[in-house]
């Protein structure tokens, strides 16, 4: 099996999986799944499209065999696969493996939270974008009121869980909360990241007009607090981290449209039906359900994943612009996972 040195046409190796068990979600976020495109009527996989947790488990397995240290899962919305505590104890079992994540919109963690906390889960990334009700509400496409998710983060938190808490701003929409919600989260000690408005999917109107940078962000933070960047922890961290002064509380910033960060990429995504995708603004996909379900052997497998990533070359960040973000056609964030 090859599983020495795997690295891409830019020396980029492979070190994250970023695993999506469902296309569905109960939310309908106007960034990334707006009701207006997924309907009551909308067609989502037939379950059986979607990888089991036993194949879900080999192909994990493999990916960690030929490097891979870290796993998040994804969706859509991970916590409406209720055998997800199952899986987390599946790969808690392989080998190699040393760190796995979660992220999800919170609204089903009273239900699934202890069961995953007991099956070894440790880290979670929480979705919200407001502590306005009326903003919150209007984002999320389904009128949830933020203080069920702020409950259940406190509840998280209260199990043992390590909590990060991920905001999507955009202009005109939700700018107004960048201040309430560090305000918020640097009292209750927990790392409030910031996302800038992406060009994932073809749903979402996006525009560089609608994108508030780390900049314009850091900008207001300064106003009101004195902040000191955080060298990375490892190669190729996504977040670019800051931290309050006289504390240890962290804020930190997605950069993939102003501050791209392509040059360092480690991470393949997973589809829930089992394709494998090489950046999150992907086109295209490579089929591994096909030679999982054709009966392929691991070899072959990692052969596929080996050959795959050995021509790997996408630096879509770096190469964005308005025509190209509106030209090309890209796989939805619900499918691909974030």
């Amino acid at each position: 099996m090859m599983t020495e040195l795997l690295s891409d046409r830019l020396n980029r190796p492979l070190r994250d999986l970023r695993i999506s068990v469902t296309d569905r979600c109960n939310f309908r976020c106007t960034y990334c799944m707006p009701k207006e495109v997924y309907g009551d009527e909308y067609a989502f996989l037939p379950k059986s499209e979607l990888l089991s947790l036993e194949e879900m488990t080999r192909l994990a397995t493999i990916f960690v065999q030929m490097g891979v240290k870290k796993i998040r899962l994804t969706g859509g919305e991970p916590l409406l696969r209720n055998d997800l505590p199952e899986f987390v104890k599946m790969l808690r079992k392989i080998e190699g493996l040393e760190d796995i994540a979660l992220t999800t919109n919170g609204l089903l963690l009273k239900k699934y939270g202890k069961s995953l906390y007991e099956v070894g889960l440790r880290r979670l990334n929480i979705s919200l974008d407001a502590l306005s009700k009326e903003t919150f509400s209007k984002m999320n496409g389904r009128g949830i009121d933020p203080k069920l998710i702020l409950e259940n983060i406190d509840y998280a938190k209260n199990l043992g869980f390590s909590v990060k808490v991920n905001m999507v701003v955009q202009k005109g929409v939700n700018e107004q909360e960048i201040m309430p919600m560090s305000a918020y989260f640097k009292e209750k000690e927990i790392t409030l990241r910031f996302i800038e408005f992406m060009d994932v999917g073809e749903d979402n109107n996006w525009s560089f007009q609608q994108v508030v940078t780390k900049k314009d962000i850091l900008s207001k933070l300064l106003r009101h607090y004195q902040l000191t960047p955080v060298k990375a922890n490892y190669y190729g961290e996504v977040a670019g981290r800051y931290c309050y002064e006289n504390s240890h509380v962290e804020i930190g910033f997605i950069t993939s449209v102003s501050e791209s960060f392509c040059s360092s990429c480690t991470r393949a995504r997973l589809s829930s039906d089992g394709k494998m995708y090489t950046c999150l603004f992907a086109s295209n996909g490579y089929d591994l359900k096909e030679l999982l379900r054709g009966n392929a052997t691991n070899e072959e497998l990692a052969n596929a994943i080996w050959q795959i990533w050995n021509t790997r070359n996408d630096r879509y960040s770096d190469e964005r612009t308005e025509l190209t973000a509106k030209s090309r056609k890209k796989i939805g964030m619900s499918y691909i996972g974030g």
